[in-house]
């Protein structure tokens, strides 16, 4: 039976989130639909590399599938993209292997968050861009970010509601850098826990704005306490930009 592996990219305003929730709109729902409809009727179930919450975007979201059409990569992007709803696109097509996976082999993620630097306004960024009016250090935002790289337990900057016990994660580069009026955090990692890159945003801008010291974060990282860190900055700031593998995991078995 084919396992295929697709990369998509979906604006998250109108959906409740990556995962099936009964009821609801959610990216996943939208792409089994669309695989049901394929399939003549037979349900298929999608994997993805991790969930997003509702209003957070992804420009490289990776899921797989299995399926027993034999169909080529090139008809699958086109049929998907036909039958999938304008909010969600399919950007790539592989035939992967058969024990591909999409969450367990991703060996690292790219998450990048947008802040829109304006006092004024605007209402065609409202679901992309969380506004942002006050006036940053970045200086002491990048003397922040220094102390997080590494690896470190991460309670302190994950949800409560967080249900992984292993909170120990490897965070390789964070960075970010002005462009066209937005100011965009870069994070770099092997993984991520529930809400921490929003949490690292929130609590990065503390910092940058005078409300938190700059070298607190490897007390704040010890403490594994998520009440001190700062505030989860909203979900529509927020993109799942890549997903990496291993070359090894992602070649097709001979």
């Amino acid at each position: 039976m084919p396992r295929i592996k697709c990369t998509i990219s979906y604006d998250g305003t109108g959906f409740s989130g990556y995962q099936v929730q009964p009821g609801k709109r959610t990216v996943q729902g939208e792409l089994e639909k669309a695989l049901e409809k394929m399939n003549k009727g037979t349900s298929i179930r999608v994997s993805a590399s991790g969930r997003t919450d509702a209003g957070v975007h992804a420009r490289g979201q990776v899921i797989h599938f299995d399926t027993t059409l034999e169909i080529e990569p090139a008809r699958w992007h086109i049929a998907l993209n036909s039958l999938l709803p304008d909010d969600i696109f399919v950007l790539s097509v592989d035939l992967a292997k058969p024990d591909f996976h999409a969450r367990f082999d991703a060996v690292g993620k790219e998450y990048r968050y947008f802040l829109l630097l304006s006092k004024h306004r605007d209402p065609f960024q409202r679901n992309y861009a969380y506004q942002f009016q006050y006036e940053l250090d970045h200086d002491a935002m990048r003397k922040a970010s220094k102390q997080l790289l590494g690896t470190h337990d991460f309670t302190s900057f994950c949800s409560a509601k967080t249900e992984v016990e292993d909170r120990v994660r490897t965070l390789k580069e964070i960075d970010f850098y002005e462009e066209n009026g937005f100011l965009v955090f870069r994070f770099v990692g092997d993984g991520f826990l529930y809400n921490m890159v929003r949490i690292l945003v929130g609590t990065l801008l503390e910092v940058g704005t005078g409300r938190r010291a700059a070298d607190s974060m490897l007390q704040l990282l010890a403490n594994q306490d998520r009440t001190l860190a700062g505030k989860t900055a909203p979900g529509h700031g927020l993109y799942l930009w890549k997903v990496f593998y291993d070359e090894e995991v992602l070649a097709i078995r001979k």
